[in-house]
């Protein structure tokens, strides 16, 4: 309770809060992302934490060894010359072939554990901009304070602890956090892969179960399992208006845009509204219900999400939060 979110749409919007979020550190950054790519962005964000680390905070930053396959050697060298600790997180092996589809796929930035981000952004020249032609990514992201930073934190933290053995303690990452006047319900969901349902799996699934008058569901993949079809056509069912906003032709991943298709007819014909984006790559991850919850984060609607990624969403229960959110999903 007590927490404030901002929300954020594209890169125009994303990058300066971003940027401020981290020249605004004092004691401690953590930052954590799956895809760290090319571009000016992926110069300004390196030099930003180069500053700080100079400046005495303690940076730590995680990039997923195979969604920042792409990065630049000479910028993680630039990182770590300035004092930042730089990790790749579960570089592939050979004696682990089976695990290099269990990445991290969250995108997290918390600043002195007071401040946070989270949403579908990546690093790279892609998410810059404001979705303006297809060169240039659709997007939304969460900028939050309050207690509910320790949450996002909880996800960088235990990332952390796996790539380095580190336990990161201290109030420079966990300080008191006061709760504010008027700020509302939040919770972190993060998730791992392991035996039976994860638990953005189980939330998403109880998400739309609980749904009664109307669920709006953006997701860059969609590829529902069979459950996830019958949990729809059942909202559909029972007199829910069920919309789903899902990439167009500007996918970045054809064969997952074929993959959902598979879907369409059955969900179509249960009374599900499909909708596919047509100005560019969409990629956000979003879900608003009756109008008063909503979830806004890494998650995506397929099996890497729910089943073989570590993922994070920010849950917020509010009316004027969910409004936002259905504004620009009928925009």
């Amino acid at each position: 309770w007590g927490d404030d979110v901002d929300l954020l749409i594209n890169g125009d919007r994303i990058f300066p809060s971003y940027l401020d979020t981290i020249r605004g550190a004092e004691q401690t950054l953590c930052l954590l992302t799956y895809v760290y790519w090319r571009g000016d962005i992926a110069h300004e964000v390196a030099d930003a934490l180069c500053e700080r680390a100079r400046a005495g905070v303690e940076v730590n930053v995680i990039i997923d060894a195979v969604g920042g396959v792409k990065i630049e050697n000479e910028l993680v060298e630039r990182m770590t010359d300035a004092g930042v600790r730089v990790t790749k997180f579960r570089p592939p092996k050979p004696y682990a072939a089976r695990r290099v589809t269990n990445r991290t796929h969250r995108k997290i930035l918390v600043a002195d554990g007071r401040v946070g981000l989270t949403g579908g952004v990546g690093i790279a020249e892609e998410w810059t901009g404001d979705a303006q032609d297809p060169d240039h990514w659709r997007d939304t992201h969460v900028r939050v304070r309050g207690p509910v930073v320790r949450g996002l934190f909880g996800a960088f933290a235990e990332n952390w602890l796996e790539a380095t053995g580190e336990v990161l303690v201290g109030e420079g990452y966990l300080p008191e956090l006061e709760q504010s006047e008027g700020g509302g319900p939040m919770m972190v969901v993060r998730s791992s892969a392991g035996v039976g349902d994860t638990n953005v799996e189980a939330l998403y699934y109880l998400a739309i179960a609980a749904a009664r008058e109307r669920l709006d569901l953006t997701a860059a993949y969609f590829v529902p399992r069979p459950a996830f079809i019958d949990a729809l056509c059942d909202a559909a069912g029972r007199g829910v208006r069920v919309r789903v906003l899902v990439p167009g032709p500007h996918i970045d991943k054809p064969p997952v845009w074929v993959a959902g298709r598979v879907s369409y007819d059955q969900l179509v014909e249960c009374g599900v509204e499909l909708f596919e984006y047509q100005p560019t790559m969409l990629h956000a991850k979003s879900m608003v219900v009756d109008d008063a919850w909503a979830s806004v984060g890494s998650v995506n609607f397929d099996n890497r999400s729910f089943q073989l990624h570590d993922e994070a969403t920010l849950c917020v229960q509010s009316e004027a939060f969910a409004a936002e959110l259905t504004e620009q999903f009928e925009r």
